[in-house]
């Protein structure tokens, strides 16, 4: 095993994990933002007000989207599967 295939592995895990877990963190980050000028507008300043909003909407994305990250993920497990010949030869 090459430091390129280490490189390559990793860099292949990173964006896996941030395509699976954008639509999540996007949810989360257009409903906290439509509190927070929800807030400033109406001057309520509530800290909890944000919490069960953001937490529906990151449910709903993953109602939404978990069935293209599951195959996300295990196209991702299929690949090192299929490298581990060559990892180890």
């Amino acid at each position: 095993m090459t430091a390129q295939m280490v490189v390559t592995i990793g860099r292949e895990a990173l964006m896996t994990t941030l395509m699976v877990a954008g639509p999540m963190l996007l949810f989360a980050l257009v409903v906290g933002l439509l509190i927070s000028i929800f807030q400033a507008v109406t001057q309520i300043n509530e800290m909890t007000l944000t919490f069960v909003p953001k937490i529906l909407a990151v449910a709903l994305a993953l109602l939404i989207f978990l069935p293209w990250m599951i195959n996300r993920m295990t196209d991702f497990t299929n690949h090192l599967v299929d490298m581990i010949p060559m990892l180890v030869g």
